[in-house]
């Protein structure tokens, strides 16, 4: 299968380049054109292996590095990161704000149940000791005297 390795060095043999004949299209309308294939056709090359194979194929050019874009001043791991404090920092600033709101919605709330307390406890105790003489009791203490256990008054 494969040929036997011989010491002595194999036939040098010329390259030969064939040039294909394009086949004519079989229907009359011609086939679109594809982006990127090539406007003429390649040469076909043959070359000999030193071990006397023949491998015959169409020549690439090699692929052409795309050109290297410029690096941005400030990586975008950087611009995320400084992104990322920023809304931290709002959201900080929004908590802080909230719970500024509910301590003093709980003093609000404190104060009008402390000025209701008041107003109330003042209109019973204006009921309760009122100066008008209707419906009220009148007592009349005079002084007393306790002599040997007895009361005389």
């Amino acid at each position: 299968m494969y040929p036997d390795h011989t010491h002595e060095p194999p036939a040098q043999r010329a390259v030969e380049v064939h040039q294909p004949t394009p086949l004519a299209p079989a229907v009359a309308v011609p086939a679109p054109v594809v982006q990127g294939q090539p406007s003429t056709v390649p040469a076909v090359a043959s070359i000999v292996l030193p071990d006397g194979r023949v491998v015959t194929g169409y020549a690439i050019n090699p692929a052409q590095p795309e050109p290297a874009t410029a690096k941005p001043p400030v990586s975008r791991a950087a611009v995320n990161v400084a992104l990322g404090g920023v809304g931290f920092l709002a959201v900080c600033g929004g908590l802080l704000l909230l719970t500024t709101f509910i301590t003093a919605l709980t003093a609000l709330v404190t104060q009008l149940i402390t000025l209701a307390a008041v107003i109330f406890g003042g209109w019973i105790a204006v009921q309760v000791f009122g100066a008008n003489g209707s419906g009220g009791n009148t007592f009349n203490i005079r002084k007393a005297v306790f002599k040997r256990n007895h009361f005389n008054g």
